[in-house]
């Protein structure tokens, strides 16, 4: 008999020790993932803040194109150094409010990030 208490006890503290490493690990991941965006996310992002005006492809929306907003995709934009872009997203910029206070300093970067990847789609 104390055998067996002393059996199901050890299956009992390793299951527990099991339980405990991948809370660790998870919590690591999540950690990880929350301190850069991927691409994904940042596409994400995009559709949600960005896309009313831009358009989804960064072409810009009949109302983006209404207000005169450039392409996201052209040259112009395409050449603008990664800390200027990073500013008009923090900032704002003519009718562009800032997201600064809605995006997290990755978040920005990683949208700057995707910005650059339009380049690639335009037709």
């Amino acid at each position: 008999m104390p055998v067996r208490k002393n059996r199901d006890s050890i299956v009992c503290t390793s299951a527990i020790l099991i339980v405990i490493v991948a809370e660790i690990l998870l919590f690591s991941a999540s950690g990880a993932r929350a301190g850069g965006q991927d691409s994904a996310g940042a596409k994400a992002t995009f559709q949600t803040k960005c896309a009313m005006c831009h358009g989804p492809d960064g072409a810009g929306s009949e109302v983006g194109k209404s207000l005169n907003i450039p392409d996201l995709r052209s040259e112009a934009v395409q050449k603008l150094p990664d800390a200027e872009l990073v500013k008009t997203v923090s900032d704002g910029k003519g009718g562009m409010p800032p997201f600064k206070g809605s995006l997290s300093e990755a978040q920005i970067h990683a949208l700057v990030k995707y910005v650059r990847s339009l380049r690639q789609h335009k037709k």
